[in-house]
C-alpha cells in the first residue's frame, strides 16, 4: 500500500509488484490479528476477501485487455469509480485500514474481545473516539469496495467466458 504512494507503477511488472507487496503487508497483519483475537475466522475472511477481490480484478483486467487494473471508468458502481478515480480517497481508505489493524495489534490484551478493546480505547478520550471512527469508516469503505470489486470482476470473467463460448 505504501509503495503506491512512493513509486508510481508505470509498467505491468510495477503494477503487479505494487499489488503483491500490498497484499503481503495486509496478509501479515491479518494473520497476526487472527492469532491475537477470537474468532480468528473474521480476520482470515478479511484476508480471503482482500486477496480474492484483487486477484479477480487483475485477472478480469487481463481478460478484457485493459492496461491497468485501476481503470474502472465503465463500472456501474459510483463507490468503485470514486475509490479508483480519486487517489486521495483510495489512499485514505488503504491507510485507515492498515492503521486500524496496527492499532488493534498494539492495543491487544490477552483473552479480550476485539470489540471490548476498541470500546475501551474509544472511552479514553474524544480524540481516540474520533480517530477510531475515522479509521473505521475508511476500513469499512475499503471492505465494501473489495466486495464490489470481486463481484464486478467475477461478472466480467463470466461475460468473457459466455462471449467466448458464443463466438465459437
Amino acid at each position: 500500500m505504501f509503495l503506491t504512494f512512493y513509486v508510481h507503477p508505470v509498467s505491468t511488472f510495477g503494477a503487479v509488484l505494487d499489488m503483491v507487496t500490498d497484499r503481503i503487508s495486509t496478509a501479515c497483519l491479518l494473520v497476526i490479528l487472527s492469532q491475537v483475537y477470537r474468532p480468528s475466522f473474521v480476520f482470515l475472511s478479511l484476508l480471503a476477501l482482500d486477496i480474492g477481490s484483487h486477484w479477480f480484478q487483475m485477472y478480469s483486467t487481463f481478460l478484457v485487455g485493459k492496461s491497468n487494473h485501476k481503470d474502472v471508468k465503465d463500472s456501474t458502481s459510483w463507490l468503485f469509480r470514486l475509490y479508483y478515480g480519486n487517489r486521495m480517497f483510495m489512499g485514505y481508505c488503504c491507510v485507515a485500514c492498515e492503521l486500524l489493524y496496527i492499532i488493534l495489534f498494539l492495543l491487544a490484551k490477552e483473552s479480550e474481545k476485539m470489540t471490548d478493546v476498541l470500546m475501551d480505547a474509544a472511552k479514553q478520550s474524544i480524540i481516540y473516539s474520533a480517530l477510531l471512527a475515522f479509521l473505521l469508516f475508511g476500513w469499512a469503505t475499503k471492505q465494501l469496495v473489495n466486495v464490489i470489486q470481486m463481484k464486478t470482476a467475477a461478472d466480467l470473467c463470466v461475460l468473457y467466458d459466455l462471449n467466448k463460448k458464443h463466438n465459437k
